[in-house]
């Protein structure tokens, strides 16, 4: 009976539900999984696909950096509500951030560099509350910076850069950036964008 109850369990710890089962499958497909380095087997238990972190029934973690995903992400993926990092560095994945990411309140690492993602970050980035270290650096993102970013209060590493950012950001947020918000220009030449702070006006007058 004992042995029953641990053998149900133990399954019990390894099976997530159909909801996020079923994110992670569409994730597989929308990014070429068949072309994948390693490959998951859609037959098998989700706790034994490459990259996946399960904790207590739920996806805590996605680390498929450097496996050769391609296409785009799926909005199906804000339905990983409970994960903390995602982890797609280094592959050739394309698009728009869909807006479903910006729901998973929970993240804490996001790290989507040298990629080929584009268009603009939405202002719904002040969802990221408790994110931690975000990384976009050598895509194709463009538009301007949200404000919102600085609200991030845990935010403690930070690399937007080799995008096609344009307008300003803040003095806290440039220091931040690994590489002080180098960006590229149209032509591909780098550049620093412009610090918007509030300049101190200093009384140079003297009093004689």
């Amino acid at each position: 009976m004992f042995l029953v109850f641990a053998l149900s369990n133990s399954v019990f710890a390894d099976t997530v539900s159909d909801k996020e089962k079923d994110a992670l499958i569409k994730i597989y497909h929308a990014t070429n999984g068949g072309e994948w380095k390693v490959k998951w087997d859609l037959t098998s238990s989700v706790s034994a696909w490459f990259g996946v972190e399960i904790n207590n029934g739920k996806v805590v973690g996605l680390n498929l950096s450097n496996n050769n995903l391609k296409g785009e992400l799926p909005s199906a993926i804000g339905s990983l509500q409970h994960l903390q990092i995602l982890a797609l560095f280094d592959n050739q994945i394309g698009g728009g951030l869909p807006d479903s990411l910006y729901e998973i309140s929970t993240l804490k690492v996001l790290l989507l560099n040298n990629n080929k993602f584009s268009g603009s970050l939405s202002y719904k980035i002040r969802n990221f509350n408790v994110l931690e270290n975000l990384s976009l650096f050598d895509n194709s993102f463009e538009g301007e910076i949200p404000k919102e970013l600085e609200n991030l209060n845990h935010l403690s590493e930070m690399n937007l850069s080799y995008n096609r950012f344009k307008g300003s950001v803040s003095k806290k947020l440039t220091l931040l950036d690994a590489l002080n918000m180098t960006m590229f220009d149209e032509k591909g030449n780098p550049f620093l964008l412009d610090v918007n702070e509030e300049k101190e006006i200093t009384n140079s007058n003297t009093v004689n």
